[in-house]
């Protein structure tokens, strides 16, 4: 599917308004499973899938992550579904690559898993939302999709490699046509989002800092 995409990916494609009309006149995913996001980080979408077991490693679970705006997705897969992973995917590769842009996230969507759903006052996933002013709402609906693939893996480094390789060429190379895309990729709509004058969130950032370091 890469190597049938490269042609498309390597074109530099603007829709007009009338071409983006007819494409949400005209596509069911525009009609009936659009997420409206006014822009980057306004709405990041969370879900975890079981992807099967290795040998030596035993069951393999897939988080992923997507901003609704700019559709640029994470992915990484963890041998558990327990809370730490969603702190991990949220902390180490999430929250840094809005930061590195100076936006922070709003609001994130998630199923009722137990991985992000828990007591506020002690579950890691929930206090890591609390301490980066971000509300939490759930959904039970699926984000993504996982297909099996043919081929065969001994480790997990073995199994994340080609799905780097594909979220590389979903967000950074791959045109994408839904509503408001404009045939431009994830990685350009994420910068283009970023609103020119957000209002500071949280309140005071010192009180802020103290509070993580206290937690």
């Amino acid at each position: 599917m890469l190597r049938l995409g490269k042609p498309t990916a390597e074109r530099k494609i603007e829709l007009s308004e009338e071409q983006v009309r007819l494409l949400e006149r005209f596509s069911p995913e525009f009609r009936e499973r659009h997420i409206e996001a006014p822009h980057t980080a306004s709405l990041v979408a969370v879900d975890t899938f079981f992807v099967g077991a290795l040998k030596g490693v035993g069951k393999v679970y897939l988080q992923t992550a997507a901003d609704c705006h700019s559709r640029l997705a994470w992915a990484r897969l963890y041998p558990s579904n327990l809370p730490v992973t969603a702190v991990h995917m949220m902390h180490n590769a999430m929250l840094p690559t809005f930061e590195a842009h100076e936006a922070t996230i709003e609001v994130v969507l998630s199923t009722n898993g137990q991985e992000f759903c828990g007591r506020p006052d002690q579950h890691p996933y929930e206090l890591l939302l609390q301490l980066e002013d971000i509300q939490h709402p759930t959904l039970l609906d699926d984000h993504f999709s996982v297909e099996g693939r043919p081929t065969s893996f001994e480790t997990m480094d073995e199994r994340q490699k080609p799905l780097d390789e594909s979220l590389d060429a979903c967000n950074a190379k791959r045109p994408h046509q839904d509503r408001g895309m404009k045939g431009g990729t994830p990685a350009r709509a994420l910068i283009e989002g970023i609103p020119k004058s957000a209002p500071e969130k949280g309140g005071d950032k010192t009180a802020k800092t103290n509070q993580k370091q206290a937690a």
